[in-house]
Protein backbone atom coordinates (compact mmCIF):
# COMPACT_ATOMS: atom_id res chain seq x y z
CA UNK A 1 0.00 0.00 0.00
CA UNK A 2 1.15 3.46 -0.78
CA UNK A 3 1.99 5.94 1.86
CA UNK A 4 0.05 9.19 1.98
CA UNK A 5 3.24 11.14 2.26
CA UNK A 6 5.49 11.19 -0.73
CA UNK A 7 9.02 12.33 -0.50
CA UNK A 8 9.99 15.48 -2.32
CA UNK A 9 13.47 15.81 -3.74
CA UNK A 10 15.94 17.73 -1.56
CA UNK A 11 16.20 20.58 -4.12
CA UNK A 12 12.57 21.47 -3.65
CA UNK A 13 12.92 22.32 0.04
CA UNK A 14 14.50 25.78 -0.55
CA UNK A 15 17.79 27.44 0.32
CA UNK A 16 20.08 26.17 2.97
CA UNK A 17 21.37 28.43 5.70
CA UNK A 18 24.86 28.40 4.13
CA UNK A 19 23.50 29.62 0.78
CA UNK A 20 21.62 32.47 2.48
CA UNK A 21 24.72 33.55 4.41
CA UNK A 22 26.86 33.52 1.25
CA UNK A 23 24.26 35.63 -0.57
CA UNK A 24 24.23 38.13 2.32
CA UNK A 25 28.03 38.40 2.23
CA UNK A 26 28.02 38.99 -1.54
CA UNK A 27 25.30 41.64 -1.22
CA UNK A 28 27.14 43.33 1.67
CA UNK A 29 30.36 43.60 -0.33
CA UNK A 30 28.41 45.05 -3.26
CA UNK A 31 26.67 47.61 -1.04
CA UNK A 32 30.00 48.67 0.49
CA UNK A 33 31.37 49.17 -3.03
CA UNK A 34 28.38 51.33 -3.94
CA UNK A 35 28.80 53.41 -0.76
CA UNK A 36 32.52 53.95 -1.51
CA UNK A 37 31.69 54.99 -5.07
CA UNK A 38 29.07 57.43 -3.78
CA UNK A 39 31.55 59.02 -1.35
CA UNK A 40 34.16 59.33 -4.10
CA UNK A 41 31.57 61.05 -6.29
CA UNK A 42 30.81 63.55 -3.53
CA UNK A 43 34.52 64.29 -3.04
CA UNK A 44 35.05 64.79 -6.76
CA UNK A 45 32.04 67.11 -6.89
CA UNK A 46 33.39 69.20 -4.02
CA UNK A 47 36.80 69.43 -5.68
CA UNK A 48 35.20 70.52 -8.95
CA UNK A 49 33.20 73.24 -7.20
CA UNK A 50 36.32 74.60 -5.46
CA UNK A 51 38.31 74.52 -8.71
CA UNK A 52 35.54 76.37 -10.57
CA UNK A 53 35.42 78.94 -7.79
CA UNK A 54 39.21 79.39 -7.98
CA UNK A 55 39.04 79.88 -11.75
CA UNK A 56 36.35 82.55 -11.32
CA UNK A 57 38.26 84.31 -8.53
CA UNK A 58 41.48 84.36 -10.57
CA UNK A 59 39.60 85.74 -13.58
CA UNK A 60 38.08 88.42 -11.34
CA UNK A 61 41.51 89.59 -10.18
CA UNK A 62 42.83 89.42 -13.75
CA UNK A 63 40.03 91.79 -14.79
CA UNK A 64 40.91 94.12 -11.92
CA UNK A 65 44.57 94.14 -13.01
CA UNK A 66 43.61 94.86 -16.62
CA UNK A 67 41.43 97.76 -15.48
CA UNK A 68 44.24 99.25 -13.37
CA UNK A 69 47.39 98.70 -15.45
CA UNK A 70 49.12 101.79 -14.02
CA UNK A 71 49.45 100.06 -10.61
CA UNK A 72 52.22 97.78 -11.88
CA UNK A 73 53.94 96.03 -8.97
CA UNK A 74 51.32 97.19 -6.45
CA UNK A 75 49.44 93.94 -7.09
CA UNK A 76 52.45 91.76 -6.22
CA UNK A 77 52.41 89.83 -2.97
CA UNK A 78 49.93 87.95 -0.84
CA UNK A 79 47.55 90.79 0.12
CA UNK A 80 45.32 91.45 1.95
CA UNK A 81 45.49 95.16 1.15
CA UNK A 82 43.26 97.65 2.88
CA UNK A 83 39.79 99.07 2.50
CA UNK A 84 40.70 102.43 0.97
CA UNK A 85 38.17 105.16 1.65
CA UNK A 86 38.93 106.84 -1.70
CA UNK A 87 37.08 104.10 -3.62
CA UNK A 88 33.68 105.28 -2.45
CA UNK A 89 34.80 108.69 -1.27
CA UNK A 90 34.97 112.13 -2.81
CA UNK A 91 38.60 111.98 -3.93
CA UNK A 92 40.16 109.89 -6.69
CA UNK A 93 42.28 106.89 -5.81
CA UNK A 94 45.85 106.51 -6.92
CA UNK A 95 46.52 103.28 -8.86
CA UNK A 96 48.33 101.88 -5.80
CA UNK A 97 45.38 102.64 -3.50
CA UNK A 98 43.02 101.00 -5.98
CA UNK A 99 45.29 97.93 -6.12
CA UNK A 100 45.25 97.75 -2.32
CA UNK A 101 41.46 97.95 -2.31
CA UNK A 102 41.28 95.26 -5.02
CA UNK A 103 43.39 92.97 -2.84
CA UNK A 104 41.19 93.67 0.18
CA UNK A 105 37.94 92.91 -1.67
CA UNK A 106 39.41 89.88 -3.39
CA UNK A 107 40.74 88.42 -0.13
CA UNK A 108 37.30 88.73 1.41
CA UNK A 109 35.83 86.85 -1.56
CA UNK A 110 38.45 84.09 -1.20
CA UNK A 111 37.65 83.73 2.51
CA UNK A 112 33.93 83.50 1.76
CA UNK A 113 34.06 81.11 -1.21
CA UNK A 114 36.98 78.75 -0.61
CA UNK A 115 37.58 76.53 2.45
CA UNK A 116 39.40 77.78 5.51
CA UNK A 117 43.15 77.87 4.94
CA UNK A 118 42.91 79.08 1.34
CA UNK A 119 45.41 81.66 0.20
CA UNK A 120 46.45 83.66 -2.83
CA UNK A 121 49.58 85.16 -4.28
CA UNK A 122 50.32 87.37 -7.26
CA UNK A 123 53.80 87.39 -8.76
CA UNK A 124 54.74 90.19 -11.15
CA UNK A 125 57.54 89.61 -13.63
CA UNK A 126 58.32 92.97 -15.24
CA UNK A 127 61.33 91.85 -17.32
CA UNK A 128 60.07 92.94 -20.75
CA UNK A 129 56.36 93.49 -20.33
CA UNK A 130 54.66 92.83 -17.01
CA UNK A 131 53.42 89.26 -16.64
CA UNK A 132 51.13 88.64 -13.66
CA UNK A 133 50.81 85.12 -12.27
CA UNK A 134 47.80 84.72 -10.00
CA UNK A 135 47.91 81.58 -7.82
CA UNK A 136 45.18 80.33 -5.50
CA UNK A 137 45.67 77.42 -3.08
CA UNK A 138 43.16 75.68 -0.85
CA UNK A 139 43.19 72.54 1.32
CA UNK A 140 41.48 69.41 0.03
CA UNK A 141 40.31 66.65 2.36
CA UNK A 142 42.35 63.50 1.86
CA UNK A 143 45.28 65.24 0.18
CA UNK A 144 48.54 66.15 1.84
CA UNK A 145 49.35 68.94 -0.61
CA UNK A 146 46.87 71.78 -1.14
CA UNK A 147 45.09 72.02 -4.46
CA UNK A 148 46.01 75.04 -6.54
CA UNK A 149 45.13 77.00 -9.65
CA UNK A 150 47.36 79.47 -11.48
CA UNK A 151 46.56 82.01 -14.16
CA UNK A 152 49.14 84.06 -16.02
CA UNK A 153 48.25 87.20 -17.90
CA UNK A 154 49.92 90.01 -19.73
CA UNK A 155 47.60 93.01 -19.79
Amino acid sequence: MRSLHTRTPAAAYGFTLIEVLVALVVMSVGMLGIAALYLEGLRAGRTAIYRTTAVNLAADMADRIRANQQAGNAYAGTGPGSDESCVNGDEDCTPEQLASDDWYSWTRQIDAQLPEGAGAEIVVDAAVAPVYTITLQWPEIGQTEPASYSLSLQP
